[in-house]
C-alpha cells in the first residue's frame, strides 16, 4: 500500500479490483486510488516501488550463501510466506528470483485474479501455494508453527488507513510461524495509524533486541523488521552481504544499510 498516483489512467474494474496504466507501470487498485501494487509491464520481476523493495531488507540477515538456490524439498529447503498479495510483486521475487517456497495468503479472490490475468502471477506449482483465507486466522493454525524463513506483511484494505491486523495476538502467530532465525518485514503505513503503537506491540512480542527499523519513504512508508533469535554480523560482514544482493537481484541493499537501525521507543 502506498500512496494514490496522480497520472493514472485506462482504468479496468474487474470485480473489486481496478487496474490502471501509466508510463509504462501498471497499478493495482482496490476501489480507490490508493496504490496496493504495482508492476513495470516491460519488467514484470523487477520490484517497482520502493517501499517492496524495502520489504526485501531481510536479505542483509541472512548469509550470503543463502543467496543461491535451496534444494526443492527436505530440512534445507527454504521457505517464504506473504500475508496480503498485492500485486504480487513479492511472490514473483520469492518464487522466480529466489526459487524458495512461497505461501501467500490474501482474503479477496478479485486480487488473485487480478493478479492472474494482469500481473504475471502464476500458476500454483511445488513450489507455490496462493491460498484465499483470512491471515489472521491461518497464521494461528498449529501446522505452520516454525515453518518459515521469512515473513512479509503487507494487509491493508481499500481505504489505506491502518493495518488491517495489527494487534498483540496476531505478532505473536506470525513469531510462531518463524522457525530459529527466521525474519519478518511488515509494512507500516497509514493514515490513522501509528507506527510507535504498531513498533511497541512488535517488540513486545519478539524483543526489542530483534526488531529494527528503516527510514520512511517519501510516501510515508516505513518498513519494520522482526526477527526470531538473530545475531546482527559486524559492519564488513554485513557490506559484503549488501554487495552480493545487489549484484544478484539489482536492489539497493548497500542504500538499505545506510537506512536500518535498531527500534527504539519514542520518548
Amino acid at each position: 500500500m502506498s500512496k494514490p498516483t496522480t497520472k493514472q489512467r485506462q482504468q479496468t474494474t474487474l470485480a473489486g479490483a481496478t487496474i490502471s496504466e501509466f508510463d509504462g507501470v501498471r497499478y493495482l487498485h482496490l476501489g480507490s486510488d490508493w496504490v496496493q501494487g504495482a508492476m513495470r509491464i516491460r519488467k514484470p520481476r523487477q520490484l517497482e516501488l520502493e517501499y517492496i523493495q524495502r520489504m526485501m531488507v531481510w536479505l542483509l540477515w541472512l548469509p550470503t550463501e543463502s543467496l543461491g538456490e535451496f534444494p526443492a524439498a527436505g530440512p534445507e529447503a527454504r521457505r517464504a510466506l506473504q500475508l496480503g498479495l498485492g500485486a504480487g510483486a513479492i511472490t514473483r521475487f520469492t518464487h522466480q528470483a529466489l526459487r524458495w517456497h512461497t505461501t501467500v495468503v490474501e482474503i479477496n479472490p478479485t486480487v488473485v485474479t487480478a493478479c492472474r490475468i494482469w500481473f504475471h502471477l502464476p500458476n500454483d506449482d511445488e513450489r507455490l501455494r496462493v491460498i484465499e483465507d483470512d491471515a489472521g486466522r491461518w497464521v494461528q493454525r498449529d501446522e505452520q508453527l516454525q515453518t518459515v524463513d521469512a515473513l512479509c506483511v503487507d494487509l491493508y484494505d481499500h481505504d489505506a488507513a491502518a493495518p488491517v491486523l495489527d494487534d498483540d495476538a496476531f505478532y505473536a502467530a506470525c513469531h510462531g510461524v518463524l522457525a530459529p532465525g527466521g525474519l519478518m518485514t511488515v509494512n507500516l503505513f497509514g493514515r490513522d495509524a501509528s507506527f510507535e503503537r504498531s513498533a511497541a506491540r512488535i517488540a513486545a512480542v519478539f524483543g526489542a533486541d530483534q526488531v529494527w527499523q528503516l527510514v520512511p519513504t517519501k510516501e510515508g512508508n516505513t518498513v519494520l523488521v522482526a526477527a526470531r533469535g538473530v545475531a546482527v554480523p559486524d559492519r564488513e560482514t554485513l557490506t559484503a552481504r549488501a554487495e552480493a544482493i545487489e549484484a544478484r537481484f539489482d536492489l539497493p541493499a548497500r542504500k538499505w544499510l545506510r537506512m536500518v537501525r535498531p527500534w527504539q521507543p519514542a520518548g
